[in-house]
């Protein structure tokens, strides 16, 4: 199915990234027709197995984006678009294309923040976050989350983008 999804995810993750840096937004227009015809290719190709692929790696990035979602740190745009992503690629290469936007979106934060001048300041922030989980738990912090118009927010899909066509290479 790599093959068939490698077309459609280009032209999706492209018009993300596009909108994700202008307004910071991922439109749900995008994302959930992508997801649902994702669903649809994985029962074409690979009947009900195909679905039940196709659905676990929805779960699986609705999951791990949604904890980050949920503690403040995504925005559901970036959640529905990895969900979306799983129902093409399933489970196992939705896993490697997260660590690779792990891996990329660290590293464009680290360029952004060194750019932006406030790179003490992210580290400090990673550091209180770290420091201060015990107590916290896993609530959000009360102003490091992305609905505080002071705190810095960087556009991720592009991050999602790198890490997803990265990861079609890897299988």
């Amino acid at each position: 199915m790599q093959s068939i999804a490698w077309w459609p995810t280009v032209v999706v993750l492209a018009i993300a990234t596009f909108t994700d840096i202008r307004s910071r937004r991922i439109p749900n227009w995008l994302v959930l027709p992508f997801l649902c015809v994702g669903v649809g290719m994985s029962y074409w190709f690979g009947g009900w197995h195909g679905v039940g692929q196709s659905f676990s790696g929805v779960a699986l990035g609705a999951s791990i984006y949604g904890v980050l979602c949920w503690m403040g740190g995504m925005g559901m745009g970036d959640l529905k678009l990895v969900a979306a992503i799983g129902a093409w690629v399933g489970p196992s290469q939705l896993l490697t294309a997260l660590i690779l936007t792990g891996i990329v979106g660290a590293l464009m934060a680290l360029s952004w923040a060194a750019v932006g001048g406030f790179l003490g300041d992210m580290f400090g922030n990673v550091a209180g976050l770290m420091l201060h989980i015990k107590e916290r738990g896993v609530r959000p912090h009360p102003t490091l989350v992305i609905s505080n118009a002071k705190t810095h927010r960087m556009p991720y899909a592009p991050a999602i983008a790198i890490g997803t066509l990265v990861s079609f290479l890897a299988h």
